[in-house]
């Protein structure tokens, strides 16, 4: 049964239109790899799942209930540029991931030292324990963006949104955040979309891979037709080739490491 169904949707900016004809069948816990040329409208299909956008056509429905107007706490999201309550420690940023929904009365006391002992035991999971009473501003990039993955993920939403959420990361890192993403991902059973340039990592971690693409082109009027899902890769058990995808996107071809000497 769909969890998240999308039916018919389009969005476009007054005249540029971004996307069109965009439908698609989810099931609950699936893992779903976003991928394509830039300005294919990626990110904007993740903001439609999100709710902050609204489509121009057709709906988005969530494991059958109406359309969302707005964000809500079952979403969770991780943008390409990481963002985390700079007036709050390390520690208070995941302290409030997973307190903040409750009345204000029910995070103090037991219930809040409860709430730190669980918020340590994840910094220590993705390398932040020894920054734990530090504010985010005196983190590098990569570990604020860390933190931000460890934060959506501590309020166990059940539909996880991802764009870009591991760019900024040393390769080390990287493998470390996909271990734990699918460790929470197999514990909670949440929902995961994730836009990626890397298809290596879309197949790894996807059980499908979508390709969005505009299937029509005007060369007098570029902005006329938007992008829609062009391909549509089963990818659990060792995945499928993905030559195809690199023969029509050859930008989203692994690069060479630099030569240094």
């Amino acid at each position: 049964m769909s969890f998240v169904t999308v039916r018919d949707v389009w969005q476009s900016y007054g005249a540029r239109s971004i996307l069109e004809r965009v439908t698609l069948d989810v099931s609950e816990g699936d893992f779903v790899s976003i991928v394509g040329a830039s300005g294919c409208g990626k990110s904007t299909f993740l903001r439609l799942l999100l709710a902050d956008e609204r489509p121009v056509r057709g709906e988005i429905r969530v494991d059958g209930a109406e359309p969302a107007t707005e964000p809500g706490r079952s979403r969770g999201v991780v943008f390409q540029r990481y963002s985390v309550f700079p007036h709050m420690t390390v520690r208070e940023n995941i302290v409030a991931a997973e307190t903040f929904s409750r009345p204000l009365g029910r995070v103090w006391g037991r219930a809040r030292r409860e709430a730190r002992e669980r918020a340590d035991a994840t910094l220590e999971r993705v390398g932040l324990a020894h920054v734990a009473d530090a504010y985010p501003a005196t983190l590098s990039g990569g570990m604020q963006q860390r933190l931000a993955i460890a934060q959506a993920l501590t309020a166990r939403p059940r539909i996880l949104l991802l764009d870009e959420p591991f760019g900024a990361l040393d390769p080390g890192t990287r493998l470390s955040m996909h271990a734990f993403l699918q460790d929470l991902r197999a514990e909670t059973g949440m929902t995961v979309f994730m836009v990626t340039h890397d298809l290596e990592e879309g197949f790894k971690l996807g059980d499908r891979v979508l390709v969005f693409d505009k299937p029509r082109w005007d060369t007098q009027a570029p902005e006329r037709f938007g992008a829609t899902i062009t391909y549509d890769f089963d990818a659990r058990d060792g995945g499928v080739p993905f030559q195809r995808i690199l023969d029509r996107y050859p930008s989203l071809a692994p690069r060479p490491p630099a030569a240094t000497g």
